[in-house]
């Protein structure tokens, strides 16, 4: 007999309700399955019972025992289409990795912007091919590192960016105009976007040649992460002042990276990560349209950033998927004409909350597994994470052993040799297709209310993810979802790693690097700044630009979020039950 996942998922049409006109191909497939289910499962099950009596993925989609050319038919022009082709299912470049392999960017970031430069430095002579910078709590927070709200943060879990001249140290012979940047900061974005863009002024750099991007996805934080200076929909003001600055100065920046991976990493399903990130991502296209700029104009410099968790097919289709939505939304909701404007370019990073405190080595099989999965789904940037880091910062071996593996899966496994080398499996196209349905389902009531703001503001996927996350916790403690070391295969002794401390003195450090900055600068210049950043908050100028002069002012982070809470107020997150 057939497995329940089958009866449930995938299980083929009975005679009393065939179509008729179906082919008669696909007539004889669904004969033939069920005649398999009559005979030969019957007789395995018989002599050795199924192992479970359900089958589901990581985020708990019931999965069939085989999918078949009947189960789930494919238009191939409509639904697949060829790589780097419209609706780019699979692939968004016509030769993929033949023809560049995807950019290596370990995130890294900690303790004093010249300790982190080093780190730099270092992976770059190691093979990374891009920078990722981590910012400490208070920068994330738009807090210096002098203030009572910073006492024991600073350095600890990124790097503190006060000034102009901690962005200075942090790139010290780094040319900005050869190697891209990706910058992790969402509610603060806006001023750390404009401290790079015044340091490449000062360094004579033309803004046009600067390349990377800044996350800068303030509904995510809302969401998920938490970290905001302002309100959603001052936020989504800020959000839509960079895309039209970039728009304008930096062509080859992206503005957004519209990020899943702290809604997947806060205990969202593979679906809802998917579903909530792309409509974070129509919002911030509905604001800049609203702000009267040509979608093709802004969309081709709109990025992602996606988990890769370790459901290996599901994350696989999740990427497809993602493409696949994002083309059709770009080009009929929005009418892109531009193929640039409809392709997903996404970032991709190995699932942190994966990975065990319990038998750490562990977790370097689960990141290789994951950065195939990131490959294999069609990624044009990857981070693997160091096994050590649910203990603390990465140590530079650890790093390093997260770099080569991303180095071993492009070198040596052979799955870079080919495009979308899964594309056409039954079980893959199902569910991809499967993902896409449930994710537009949570659009349509998403759209239904008015949008992601709203929806925001009535904390619905917030709500969601909460509950996902329980009964995923419910779900381990129950032992049926396995996790290695932890609820089963688990050792009576700890293991034992070499761990990255961050010494307490860097506070001290950044404190009288801040302290000296501001006893150099002209007060009165830096006065003149912030009061031309609060007059542009107020109106309705684009502030970046008195940001941009702030900062060659040496005015602080937390000086310019000040004036930015002053003028919007702050944000407070309703409680949920």
């Amino acid at each position: 007999m057939a497995t329940e996942a089958a009866q449930t998922t995938s299980a083929p049409p009975t005679t009393a309700n065939r179509d008729e006109s179906e082919p008669a191909e696909l007539r004889e497939i669904r004969e033939a399955r069920a005649r398999w289910e009559r005979t030969s499962v019957a007789k395995a099950t018989a002599k050795s019972p199924l192992r479970a009596p359900r089958f589901a993925t990581l985020s708990d989609l019931e999965v069939p025992d085989v999918v078949t050319p009947a189960d789930h038919p494919v238009d191939y022009l409509r639904d697949l289409g060829m790589p780097g082709e419209f609706p780019f299912t699979r692939g968004i470049q016509p030769t993929m990795y033949r023809g560049r392999l995807w950019t290596m960017r370990q995130f890294a970031g900690f303790g004093t912007p010249k300790q982190t430069n080093e780190r730099y430095h270092y992976l770059l002579s190691q093979g990374q091919t891009g920078l990722s910078v981590a910012f400490d709590f208070p920068t994330l927070m738009g807090y210096d590192s002098d203030s009572p709200r910073s006492l024991g943060e600073v350095g600890m879990c990124g790097v503190a960016v006060d000034t102009l001249r901690d962005m200075d140290v942090l790139f010290q012979g780094i040319p900005l105009d050869r190697v891209t940047t990706s910058m992790t900061i969402n509610g603060p974005a806006i001023v750390l976007l404009c401290f790079y863009v015044a340091l490449a002024d000062t360094r004579g750099i033309a803004r046009s040649s600067l390349g990377g991007t800044i996350q800068n996805d303030c509904l995510k934080e809302f969401i998920a992460q938490h970290a905001w200076i302002v309100g959603p929909r001052a936020a989504m003001r800020l959000v839509a002042d960079t895309i039209e600055f970039a728009a304008k100065e930096l062509p080859r920046w992206h503005p957004v990276s519209i990020s899943g991976y702290h809604i997947r990493e806060a205990g969202s399903t593979a679906a809802q990560e998917l579903a909530f990130t792309l409509a974070d991502g129509i919002a911030y296209v509905q604001a800049a349209v609203d702000r009267g700029l040509d979608v093709d104009a802004f969309a081709p410099r709109l990025s992602f950033f996606f988990d890769v968790h370790v459901d290996f097919f599901e994350e696989i289709a999740k990427f497809r998927a993602a493409r696949r939505i994002w083309a059709r939304t770009m080009r009929d909701r929005f009418g892109a004409k531009h193929p640039e404007s409809m392709k997903l370019k996404t970032h991709a990073q190995t699932a942190g909350v994966s990975l065990t405190a319990q038998q750490p080595y562990n977790n370097v099989a689960r990141v290789a597994v994951q950065a195939l999965a990131a490959v294999l789904g069609g990624t044009q940037s990857l981070h693997t994470n160091s096994l050590d880091e649910t203990y603390a910062l990465p140590t530079e071996e650890a790093v390093t052993i997260a770099l080569r593996t991303q180095q071993i899966v492009a070198h040596e496994t052979g799955v870079a040799n080919t495009i979308d080398p899964l594309g056409g499996s039954y079980y893959v196209e199902w569910l991809t297709s499967k993902i896409e349905a449930e994710a537009l389902e949570y659009i349509r009531r998403i759209d239904d209310m008015g949008g992601m703001v709203s929806a925001v503001e009535k904390g619905y996927p917030q709500r969601e993810i909460a509950s996902a996350a329980y009964r995923f916790q419910r779900q381990v403690e129950r032992r049926e979802k396995v996790m290695v070391g932890v609820n089963d295969f688990t050792m009576e002794e700890p293991s034992r790693i070499p761990l990255l401390k961050i010494d307490e003195a860097v506070q001290q450090e950044q404190c009288a690097d801040l302290a000296a900055v501001k006893a150099a600068r002209d007060g009165e210049k830096v006065r003149a700044a912030l009061q031309a950043v609060r007059e542009g908050a107020r109106g309705t100028t684009n502030l970046c630009y008195p940001i941009v002069e702030a900062a060659k002012a040496m005015c602080t982070e937390q000086e310019i979020c000040d004036v930015l809470r002053e003028v919007f107020g702050t944000h407070t997150d309703p409680a949920e039950f």
